[in-house]
């Protein structure tokens, strides 16, 4: 049975950056623990008769031309944004100045 140590969990969230408390921890200990159970018992299931394969979904790209439509009007698009400087779409800042 496979199973994580409290130790490597402590590792993965400091490499993850993440601060986990006490709980966490055990939890987290407990579910990995559990996933790689569930990937050992994976190991035990005969393959032999599978083909290799790059994909399990067997699909093709459709292509098609490309064909200009008509869009959106101006002010259709705008009609229901929260905030505008017309005419253009204004959306909250995502960048201070200075950082």
């Amino acid at each position: 049975m496979a199973s994580i140590s409290r130790e490597d969990v402590e590792h993965v969230a400091h490499l993850a950056r993440l601060h986990l408390t006490d709980d966490e921890i055990d939890r987290m200990q407990t579910q990995l623990s559990n996933i790689l159970e569930a990937i050992e018992t994976l190991r035990d299931v005969d393959t032999s008769h599978v083909g290799p394969t790059a994909s399990v979904i067997q699909l093709e790209n459709v292509m098609r031309e490309d064909e200009a439509r008509p869009g959106l009007s101006r002010d259709a698009a705008l009609a229901n944004a929260p905030l505008r400087d017309d005419p253009f779409l204004r959306v909250p800042t995502v960048l201070e100045e200075g950082r």
